[in-house]
C-alpha cells in the first residue's frame, strides 16, 4: 500500500500498474458477531465509536465489469450510521441475500462489512469487459451498484430488481484503503478539488440531483419554491446550492442562527430557524398538532409574499412529514427519502387527496443522473460542502458527528491521504471557485 500511496502523491500513475495489488488492506468495517451488541438500547445511546473497527482486510477477486481503486479519501453518510447502529436492521442481511445471487456476488458474504458510499482515488485494476477506464485514472465514485440483468433496470436503473447501495448494501466499501466497485460507478475526479473534497458530493449531491432536479423526481423548473428541510446538511446543502442555481425560490429550514449563516452565505434569503421560532410538529409520541403545521405554513407565505412551497425537499421524515404535506401547495410535490427521523410516517391524507398533491419517493440516482450532479461540481456550478476531515482512525467520532447532527454539511475521512489538501491539479480553477469550496469548512 505504501508504494501504491507513493506513486498517486508523486503523480506517477502511470506506475500503478505495474505495481502489485496488496493481499489486503485496513477498512473500516462492522462484525457479524456484534450485531446484536446494542440490543434494547434506545436509539440515541447507540453509539458509532463502539462498533466501528479499522481492521486488515483481505483484497477481494476483481470480477469482469468491476474496478480496484485505491481510496485517498471518503466520507460519512446516514448509511454508514445506519449500518453502525444496526438499525433499522443489521446490513449483514443484505449481504446474505446479495451472496446467494450468484458465485461473484458470494464474496461479499463475509463476518465482517467494510462501509462506505463515497470515494476518491485512483483506478488500480479494471477486469474483463472493462474499457473506459484504465489504472491510473483518477475518479470518484457514485454508490449505486446493480446487476442489470433484468428488463426493468433499463430504462432506469434505480427501478431494477437487483440494485443495492455500494458499501452498505454490498461489501467492499469506500472508507478504506482499497474498494471494489463495478465500472459504471466510476467518474471522472473533479481536478481543482482536494481528494477529501472530491469525495465529499458524491452520494448526496447525486441523492438531491435525483430528487429535486431529474424527471425522475420533482422535476423543478424556474420560480419554483422549494422547502428545504436541514438546508445546511449533508443532503440539504446540495439542494439549497441546485435551487438557488436553477432559478427556484429555496425557502432553508435550519435549526441555528449558525446554520442559518451558512444558508445566507451561499445566497439563500428565505431562511426558518425552526428552533428559534419554537415549532414542536408532535405533541407526544403519538400525536400530530395541526395548529403547528398552520404556524409553520403561515410563516412560509410571510417569507414568500403570500406564495405556498411548490416542491417539499423531505428527508427527515417521520417528525416533519405531517407538515411537509399541509404546506404544499394545491398541486405541490412532496418528494422523499432517507427518514432520519424515522420511517414510519403520518399524515392527514385530506390535506393531499382534496388538494391533488403528490407524494414521489426517490432514491439514490441513476448512472445518468449521477454523472450530471459530478458535472455540475466538476464545472464549479456546485461546491462541495465539506465541514471537517477526521483521519480513518477516528472515524467512529466522525459517524456520532453526523449521527447527532453535531456537522454542518458533510463529514470527510482521509483513508491513504496522508494529510489534507493534497490532489489538485487545476489550481487555476480552483483559485477561482475557492470562496464556494471552502464556505463549510470549520463551521
Amino acid at each position: 500500500m505504501n508504494d501504491i500511496r507513493d506513486a498517486i502523491l508523486a503523480d506517477q500513475l502511470d506506475a500503478l500498474a505495474g505495481l502489485p495489488v496488496p493481499e489486503s488492506y485496513r477498512a473500516v468495517l462492522v462484525r457479524k458477531d456484534e450485531q446484536d451488541m446494542f440490543a434494547g438500547l434506545p436509539t440515541k445511546e447507540k453509539d458509532p465509536r463502539k462498533s466501528l473497527h479499522v481492521e486488515e482486510v483481505a483484497t477481494p477477486e476483481l470480477g469482469p465489469g468491476e474496478a480496484i481503486v485505491a481510496v485517498m479519501a471518503s466520507s460519512v453518510n446516514y448509511n454508514t450510521v445506519w449500518t453502525s447502529i444496526f438499525e433499522p436492521v443489521s446490513t449483514f442481511g443484505f449481504l446474505e441475500r446479495y451472496g446467494r445471487l450468484h458465485d461473484l456476488a458470494r464474496r461479499h458474504d463475509l463476518p465482517y462489512h467494510v462501509v462506505g458510499s463515497d470515494l476518491a482515488g485512483v483506478v488500480l485494476r479494471t477486469g474483463p469487459g472493462v474499457h473506459r477506464w484504465k489504472p491510473g485514472d483518477e475518479v470518484v465514485a457514485h454508490c449505486l451498484s446493480v446487476e442489470l440483468e433484468d428488463p426493468a433496470g433499463h430504462d432506469d436503473t434505480m427501478l431494477d430488481p437487483q440494485q443495492r447501495i455500494w458499501g452498505f448494501e454490498t461489501n467492499f466499501g469506500g472508507l478504506a484503503e482499497l474498494a471494489l466497485v463495478k465500472s459504471n460507478q466510476l467518474l471522472p475526479k473533479p481536478a481543482h478539488l482536494t481528494w477529501e473534497e472530491a469525495a465529499a458530493p458524491g452520494l448526496v449531491n447525486s441523492t438531491a440531483y435525483r430528487q429535486l432536479v431529474s424527471h425522475n423526481g420533482a422535476d423543478m423548473k424556474q420560480g419554483d419554491v422549494v422547502l428545504i428541510w436541514g438546508a445546511s446538511g449533508g443532503l440539504g446543502s446540495y439542494a439549497t446550492q441546485m435551487a438557488l442555481n436553477g432559478g427556484a425560490i429555496p425557502v432553508c429550514v435550519v435549526s441555528s442562527p449558525e446554520k442559518a449563516a451558512i444558508v445566507r452565505s451561499m445566497g439563500a434569503e428565505l431562511v426558518i430557524d425552526r428552533s428559534a421560532e419554537g415549532y414542536r410538529f408532535w405533541k407526544d409520541e403519538d400525536t400530530q398538532d395541526p395548529k403547528e403545521w398552520q404556524r409553520f405554513g403561515k410563516r412560509i407565505r410571510e417569507l414568500t409574499g403570500g406564495d405556498d412551497v411548490d416542491i417539499v425537499f423531505e428527508h427527515p421524515g417521520r417528525e416533519t412529514f405531517g407538515a411537509s404535506v399541509y404546506v404544499a401547495k394545491k398541486g405541490g410535490t412532496i418528494v422523499t427519502c432517507a427518514s432520519t427521523s424515522g420511517y414510519l410516517h403520518q399524515y392527514d391524507n385530506r390535506y393531499l387527496w382534496m388538494n391533488l398533491k403528490r407524494i414521489v419517493g426517490s432514491h439514490f440516482a441513476n448512472y445518468k443522473e449521477a454523472w450530471e450532479a459530478n458535472r455540475l461540481i466538476d464545472r464549479g456550478l456546485i461546491h462541495p460542502t465539506l465541514s471537517k476531515v477526521y483521519p480513518m482512525e477516528e472515524v467512529g467520532q466522525a459517524a456520532c458527528d453526523v449521527k447527532n447532527n453535531c456537522h454542518q454539511g458533510k463529514v470527510g475521512v482521509l483513508t491513504l491521504a496522508p494529510e489534507e489538501g493534497l490532489g489538485v491539479k487545476d489550481a487555476e480553477k480552483r483559485e477561482k471557485h475557492l470562496t464556494g469550496i471552502n464556505r463549510f469548512r470549520g463551521v
